[in-house]
C-alpha cells in the first residue's frame, strides 16, 4: 500500500509547490498585472458568446466601449476559453489564483517529466519545483499576468522530451522517428500556438535548433524527420485558429503588437540586456528593463554555473547517447538565451521571420525555466552513494531556493493597485458601457482612442466624420452624452448579439448612420434589406452608412469567411491523421 502511494508522492509535491506559488495573487489583495484586466475582459465575452449559442466566438463585444473588436480571432483560444470555464465552475475571485495554479503545476509536471529522462525521482521532482519557482515564472504570473505566456512553462519542456527521445536507438531511421514520440510533438506545437503568439514563435525556433542539433549529434536524420512530421501535423491542427489569423491581419493594425512604428518600448533594439534609452520618456521603461535584465542575468547565471559543476563532473559523459545529447542540449540552452539579449545577436532578429514579433529578447527565459530546473536539480543532487544526510541537505538547500524565490517575487514583483480591477470588470460588465480597446485589433488607420464611451447603438448625424463625444481633458476618453447635441437622433437596437445587429428606426432627413460597432471586413451590413458596401470610413473606426428619409431597416451580420472554413476543415484532416499516425505507433512499438 504505501509502496504503492509513493509514486504519488513526487506530483503531490509539485502541486503543493504550485498551490504554495499561486496562493499570493489570492492573498495579495487586489490583483492588477500589467495583462490581467484585457484577460479579464476577454472571460467575460467569451461567456457571453456561449450564451448566445456561439462555441467558436471571433468577435468580442465589450471592447472600444461597446463597439468591439476580432479579439478572439487574433488571439489564441486555450486560455481565454480556460478561463472563461472556470469562471462558470468557481466565483470569479478564485478564478485567476486557480487559473495560476493550473498553469504553474503544469510546468512542474512537464519539467518532471523530462527530468526523469535524465535523472532519478527525487531530483526531477526537486527540477519540477525548481522551474515552479524560477523568478521568470513567477514575474509572468504575479507582475505580468500574462497567462498565454506561462503557458509556455510546460510546452517547452514537453517539446524537449518528445523531441529529443530515442527509444530504439539501434532501429532504423523510421522506427526511431516513429517511436511514440511523434504525435505528442504534434500536439505540443498546436498547444503552443493555441497558446500564446510568442510562444509559438518561440517553439517553432526552439524546435529547429533543437534537432538540428539531435540530428548532427546523433549522426542521424531521425530527429528532423520526427520534428518535420510533428510540425505539418501541429500546425494542420491548429490551423482552425492560425489561418484566420494569418489570413485577415491585413484587416488589423498589426504592427502596434510589434512597436515597429508605435511605442520605442516594445523594439528589440531597446530591450537589450541592461540597456538604457537616452529619450525622457523611456525612464520608467529603463527601470523596469534593469529590473527584468537582474531576472535574465540571475536565471542564466544559475543555469551555467550548474552546468559547468556537471561538465567538472563528467556528467555529460553518459553511456547512453540519448541522455548525453540531451545534457548537452540543455547545457547549450542558457547560453543561446544569453547570446539573445545582446546587440550582437541584433541580425538574428532581423534575419529570421516574425521573431521581431517577440518585441522583449527577455521573453526567451520560458525557455530556460526547465533547462535551469534540472541542471540546478543535478549539480546539487548527490550520487547514488552518498549518505541519506547529503540527500538531505540537497533537500534543504533546493527547499531554501524555493522558499527565497517566493519571498523575493512576492515582496518585488506585484504591482501596487489602485482598485480591485476584477471585480471592478464583473461589476460593471453587465451594464453593456464596455471598455477599452487593444490598438493591435483596430482597423487600419483608425485610432480606439477616440472612440466615445456612452454611445448609443446608433447615431444619426448629417456630417459622417463627426466627433461623437467631447474630451474633459487630452488624457481622457471621449464620451458622449445626449445634451451636447452631436446627434441629430438616436436609435437602440431590436437584437444585439456578438454576430448579429438588428435595428428599426426612422430617419426624418438624407443623413449618416454611426453605428456603436467597430468595422471589420467580416460584417455584412444591410440597409432595408439591400446589402451596402459604400461604408464611410471614420477615424474611431465606426461603421458609417448612408441612409435615406423614412423608415430605416438595418441588419449587421457577421459571416464566416472562407479562411474560417479552410481552417475548420484543416484541423479536421488533421486530427484524423493524428489519429492513425498515433494508431501506427502504437502497433509498431507494442
Amino acid at each position: 500500500m504505501i509502496q504503492g502511494l509513493r509514486q504519488f508522492l513526487g506530483p503531490a509535491l509539485i502541486l503543493i509547490t504550485a498551490a504554495i506559488a499561486a496562493a499570493p495573487v489570492k492573498l495579495h489583495g487586489p490583483f492588477c498585472g500589467d495583462d490581467f484586466q484585457f484577460h479579464a475582459i476577454s472571460w467575460l465575452d467569451a461567456q457571453h458568446s456561449w450564451r448566445q449559442g456561439i462555441a467558436y466566438p471571433r468577435w468580442a463585444p465589450s471592447p472600444n466601449y461597446g463597439a468591439g473588436e476580432p479579439r478572439f480571432l487574433f488571439y489564441p483560444p486555450l486560455t481565454w476559453m480556460l478561463g472563461a470555464t472556470l469562471g462558470s465552475l468557481l466565483p470569479w475571485a478564485w478564478v485567476p489564483v486557480t487559473l495560476t495554479f493550473l498553469l504553474l503545476a503544469a510546468t512542474g509536471l512537464a519539467t518532471r517529466a523530462l527530468a526523469r529522462q535524465l535523472l532519478p525521482e527525487a531530483p526531477a521532482v526537486l527540477a519540477g519545483c525548481i522551474a515552479i519557482c524560477s523568478f521568470h515564472a513567477l514575474f509572468t504570473a504575479y507582475d505580468r499576468a500574462a497567462f498565454g505566456e506561462l503557458t509556455g512553462g510546460f510546452w517547452m519542456p514537453l517539446l524537449l522530451l518528445f523531441a529529443l527521445r530515442d527509444r530504439t536507438p539501434a532501429a532504423s531511421v523510421w522506427r526511431r522517428t516513429l517511436d511514440g514520440s511523434t504525435v505528442p510533438l504534434a500536439v505540443v506545437v498546436a498547444g503552443a500556438w493555441l497558446s500564446n503568439v510568442p510562444v509559438g514563435v518561440m517553439t517553432s525556433y526552439l524546435l529547429a535548433a533543437v534537432v538540428l542539433a539531435a540530428a548532427l549529434l546523433a549522426r542521424s536524420w531521425f530527429p528532423i524527420l520526427r520534428a518535420s512530421i510533428a510540425v505539418i501535423l501541429g500546425l494542420a491542427t491548429a490551423a482552425i485558429y492560425l489561418v484566420p489569423a494569418v489570413s485577415e491581419q491585413r484587416w488589423v493594425d498589426s504592427l502596434e503588437a510589434t512597436g515597429i512604428s508605435v511605442e520605442p518600448g516594445l523594439n528589440i533594439e531597446n530591450n537589450w540586456l541592461f540597456g538604457r534609452s537616452a529619450l525622457p520618456s523611456m525612464k520608467w521603461h529603463n527601470d523596469f528593463l534593469h529590473s527584468v535584465s537582474q531576472l535574465v542575468l540571475a536565471m542564466i547565471v544559475i543555469a551555467v554555473a550548474s552546468a559547468f559543476l556537471l561538465w567538472r563532473r563528467s556528467r555529460f559523459e553518459d553511456p547512453s547517447p540519448s541522455r548525453r545529447r540531451t545534457w548537452i542540449i540543455l547545457a547549450c540552452i542558457p547560453v543561446a538565451i544569453l547570446f539573445l539579449q545582446l546587440p550582437i545577436s541584433l541580425p538574428i532578429w532581423n534575419l529570421l521571420p516574425k521573431l521581431r514579433f517577440l518585441q522583449f529578447p527577455w521573453r526567451w527565459l520560458v525557455v530556460l525555466e526547465a533547462p535551469m530546473g534540472i541542471l540546478l536539480a543535478a549539480a546539487i543532487w548527490p550520487g547514488k552513494s552518498a549518505p541519506a544526510w547529503k540527500r538531505a541537505a540537497s533537500g534543504f538547500v533546493v527547499g531554501t531556493f524555493l522558499i527565497a524565490s517566493l519571498l523575493y517575487a512576492t515582496r518585488t514583483f506585484f504591482l501596487e493597485c489602485d482598485s480591485d480591477e476584477l471585480q471592478q470588470v464583473v461589476t460593471q460588465y453587465p451594464s453593456g458601457a464596455g471598455f477599452w480597446g487593444s490598438a493591435e485589433y483596430a482597423p487600419p488607420g483608425t485610432d480606439n482612442s477616440l472612440v466615445a464611451s456612452h454611445l448609443p447603438d446608433a447615431c444619426f448625424s448629417s456630417d459622417p466624420k463627426l466627433k461623437l463625444g467631447v474630451v474633459p481633458t487630452p488624457d481622457d476618453t471621449p464620451e458622449w452624452r445626449p445634451e451636447q447635441g452631436s446627434c441629430i437622433a438616436t436609435a437602440s437596437a431590436e437584437l444585439r448579439t456578438p454576430d448579429h445587429l438588428r435595428m428599426l428606426t426612422a430617419s426624418t432627413q438624407a443623413a449618416y448612420l454611426i453605428l456603436r460597432l467597430h468595422s471589420y471586413p467580416a460584417w455584412r451590413i444591410s440597409v432595408n434589406g439591400s446589402p451596402t458596401t459604400n461604408l464611410i470610413p471614420r477615424k474611431d473606426g465606426l461603421i458609417t452608412v448612408p441612409v435615406s428619409a423614412g423608415p430605416v431597416r438595418v441588419t449587421a451580420d457577421w459571416i464566416t469567411t472562407t479562411d474560417v472554413i479552410v481552417g475548420r476543415w484543416l484541423t479536421a484532416l488533421a486530427l484524423v491523421s493524428l489519429a492513425a499516425v498515433w494508431f501506427f505507433e502504437r502497433r509498431r512499438i507494442s
